[in-house]
């Protein structure tokens, strides 16, 4: 693993509530989940920051659907515990938990709906991360509820966005966190948190990998990284490198399509997001979470850009 050049980051926004999901809109705002004050949050362009939405127990990952709503995985609430210097830690699930689910909520009301609360008989216990496809459906990570001495094995579903569908992608994985397409939509990525690795599966159809029914070889692996280092969200650029935020070593971790690793430091160790915007895609956005700090930046290539956005 290489140490890549020192980013030039600017404090947009601070005195945050553990900040997760980032999303760039199109009139240059930035949209957000605060997991610890539960709600949706979005910054202007001149700095005010405003609340969309209250959401009781962890909003956590976001994402922009095809009706321009914003999308929420909420992984039922966390406990946290707070240090030295203004630093919050999430340490398990909240004794409160409410249980984990996907939400929409509309961006001009507020109005929060529950879309999805299990598949099948298996309930959602921690929804953590979550990507569109061109097709209108979305893949969303679940960690599994973390507890003082035990912790759920995890899983990766694929839904729809009305509400009507969803389905079991694959299973067995150990805190299965960040997700991302690549370019061309036919790989789906998804970084593994206490693992630190990152599995890349070849996609058949809409929610189907090729190789779900083999235990064996259960997809690519990219990873693990040296020494003790958590992987977190992830964004993906136009090259299809994959950008994972990483955790204990904060920062960005990018596992580039040559093989190569490359870390990037950022001034928090709960580094847990990154996201990409601007004219030209190459602006990036990370939540600092531990700190409760929103960065700007300027990444090395341009970012993928997402099938919608608002």
């Amino acid at each position: 693993m290489k140490q890549g050049p020192e980013l030039s980051l600017e404090c947009i926004c601070e005195g945050l509530g553990f900040p997760e999901g980032p999303i760039w809109m199109k009139d240059g705002s930035i949209v957000f989940v605060e997991i610890r004050e539960q709600r949706l949050s979005r910054l202007a362009r001149n700095g005010e920051r405003m609340t969309i939405a209250e959401i009781p127990g962890g909003p956590n990952g976001a994402a922009i659907g095809p009706d321009g709503a914003v999308y929420v995985c909420n992984n039922g609430g966390m406990k946290f515990v707070d240090l030295p210097g203004g630093i919050a830690i999430p340490v398990s699930a909240a004794e409160d938990h409410l249980g984990g689910s996907i939400q929409r909520v509309d961006l001009r009301s507020g109005a929060v709906t529950t879309l999805y609360v299990q598949c099948e008989q298996r309930l959602l216990n921690s929804p953590n991360d979550i990507v569109f496809d061109r097709y209108g459906g979305f893949y969303f990570t679940d960690m599994g509820r973390a507890m003082e001495h035990n912790h759920d094995v995890g899983a990766v579903y694929y839904a729809a966005s009305d509400g009507s569908a969803i389905g079991l992608v694959r299973s067995g994985l150990y805190s299965p966190n960040g997700i991302g397409l690549s370019p061309d939509g036919t790989r789906l990525h998804i970084a593994e948190t206490v693992t630190s690795r990152v599995w890349s599966h070849t996609l058949e159809a809409p929610g189907k990998i090729s190789d779900a029914g083999d235990i064996w070889h259960p997809g690519d692996v990219l990873g693990p990284l040296p020494g003790y280092r958590l992987l977190d969200s992830l964004a993906v650029d136009c090259e299809g490198n994959i950008c994972v935020a990483t955790l204990i070593s904060g920062g960005i971790t990018e596992f580039a399509i040559d093989g190569s690793i490359i870390h990037y430091d950022v001034p928090d160790r709960a580094t847990t997001n990154i996201c990409f915007g601007g004219s030209d895609m190459q602006d990036a956005w990370i939540t600092a979470s531990s700190t409760g700090r929103l960065y700007r930046t300027r990444w090395p290539r341009p970012g993928l850009e997402l099938v919608y956005y608002a």
